[in-house]
């Protein structure tokens, strides 16, 4: 145990993962404090850097800007009523009034501190399971995390509420998108078309830049310029920071909350947060107070989301199983290095693993201080112009997909997702389960024609414990499913149309 963490602490202490850790955890301050990028976009831009990064470099700057845009993005939510992130959205309920009512600092501080405390409360709870994975993981063979993908894209249609048709048709449109090119078991070619440049497949890395960066960009670069505004905030940002204390049950509930949904795969920092507010509206003694300036209401929103990122992990490294786009993305990174997530990563690199645990803790030390200091130079990128943002974004990621494998046709492709992206979110439809069925269709695929060897019949699906506790998992999330949706069908067709009127 003492001899694994001092191997982990001589990982952390390279001077690239340092490096890594400053570049990541303020990085992502910058990058979600200027509203319409967003951490997705930023992690997609710099995915092609991380592979020639050792992996726990690489990871350590995608989890540094994963988890510390959400401090960043608290900051023009609170004093301009734009969010920074888009999980950032409910801080604004709360924030923006208390800044209207003269408390910016007060707000900021009870954001920071909040955003903070659920964080390293993720993590230790991260570690501390950390020997219960050691055990459980091994039991999973083929047949289990075929079926665990399989819950996963479940959980991903399943959680989004009234769009459940949409999403499913999403990710099975990513699930087709894998499976493009020259299957590995029998080289045959799937869906190519006779053209060449399909050959290879589609690069989930292309897909993922052109759906969330370039889309972003072409959406910028088409808004009316705007430079917003806001006023610098004065005085003891520490003293606004110790002042979460006095919610300590809030935050608490809070963090449960984000750990909880963030091991769900699909699930996130969306239905975290809501729990998380009505719990908090429900308990509070002035539930009046939520959405005209609620210290409460701001402490569950932010202690929600950043509680999160650090519990999304678990099932990635229990398993290999992303549970959200940002994650899905990261995988990559480990499999380009040959590091494999799953049963074999807790017991064969256990000292990587500690040492991407202590690095997540490090991050959010240097984040709140970070903070103490620089919440008004922080305001100058919030008057970042729009269209420049946009062109910026379009540039380092053209430049990023070149990079990959130098090709041509690799811009038009992720050009041509670019637009697809702009299209779907004008719709106002999911593009996460696109992604997540890229990812999960691929292990899926890969883990059920492993698993065939060994069965026989459908009924060998469920002949082992953990596969008949997933088999079970994924009828009951089913059939809950369609009951919730005729209940609300039912409700809406049989409405007193006195009632309505």
């Amino acid at each position: 145990m003492f001899e694994t963490l001092s191997l982990a602490v001589d990982h952390l202490l390279e001077w690239q993962v340092i490096a890594a850790l400053l570049i990541g955890s303020i990085g992502g301050v910058i990058i979600g404090a200027i509203p319409g990028v967003g951490p997705a976009v930023a992690i997609a831009i710099l995915l092609p850097a991380t592979f020639s990064m050792q992996p726990l470099v690489g990871l350590t700057l995608l989890l540094g800007i994963y988890g510390s845009s959400m401090y960043g993005g608290s900051l023009p939510a609170i004093l301009i009523n734009t969010p920074g992130t888009a999980v950032n959205a409910l801080t604004t309920y709360d924030g923006y009034p208390m800044t209207r009512k003269g408390q910016a600092l007060r707000a900021l501080g009870l954001a920071y501190g909040a955003s903070f405390l659920s964080a390293i409360f993720s993590i230790l709870v991260l570690i501390l399971l950390s020997p219960v994975l050691a055990k459980v993981a091994p039991m999973f063979g083929s047949r289990e995390i075929f079926l665990a993908a399989l819950l996963g894209i479940v959980l991903v249609i399943v959680a989004h509420k009234g769009q459940v048709a949409a999403a499913g048709m999403m990710a099975g449109f990513g699930i087709l998108l894998q499976s493009v090119g020259m299957e590995p078991v029998n080289y045959t070619m799937r869906y190519t078309f006779g053209m060449g440049w399909l050959t290879s497949g589609l690069d989930l890395i292309v897909v993922v830049l052109g759906l969330f960066a370039i889309s972003q960009a072409f959406a910028l670069m088409v808004e009316p310029e705007s430079a917003p505004n806001a006023t610098p905030v004065r005085g003891s940002m520490l003293k606004a920071i110790g002042e979460v204390l006095g919610f300590k049950r809030v935050a608490l509930t809070g963090s449960t909350y984000g750990v909880l949904m963030g091991m769900i795969p699909g699930v996130g920092e969306f239905t975290a947060q809501f729990l998380s507010y009505t719990t908090a509206r429900r308990l509070s003694q002035t539930p009046e107070e939520f959405g005209n300036g609620s210290p409460e209401g701001l402490v569950a929103s932010e202690s929600a989301n950043n509680a999160v990122p650090a519990a999304a992990l678990i099932p990635l490294l229990a398993l290999g199983i992303p549970g959200e786009a940002l994650t899905a993305m990261m995988l990559s990174v480990f499999y380009v290095h040959n590091v494999v997530p799953g049963p074999g990563l807790f017991q064969n690199q256990l000292d990587f693993v500690y040492a991407l645990y202590l690095a997540l803790i490090v991050l959010n030390v240097i984040v709140i201080l970070w903070m103490l200091v620089s919440s008004n130079l922080l305001i100058h990128l919030i008057r970042v112009p729009t269209r420049f943002l946009g062109m910026a974004i379009m540039i380092m990621s053209f430049v990023g997909i070149y990079s990959l494998r130098n090709s041509p046709v690799d811009c038009l492709v992720a050009a041509g997702f670019g637009v697809f992206g702009v299209i779907v979110k004008r719709l106002n439809l999911p593009v996460v389960p696109v992604i997540l069925g890229m990812v999960l269709g691929n292990i899926m695929e890969v883990k059920l024609r492993a698993a065939s060897a060994r069965i026989e019949s459908p009924l060998d699906f469920v002949s082992r414990p953990i596969s008949a506790l997933l088999v079970l998992a994924i009828l009951f999330i089913i059939v809950q499913a369609f009951r919730t949706t005729i209940r609300e069908w039912s409700a809406d067709t049989f409405t007193d149309p006195k009632t309505s009127a």
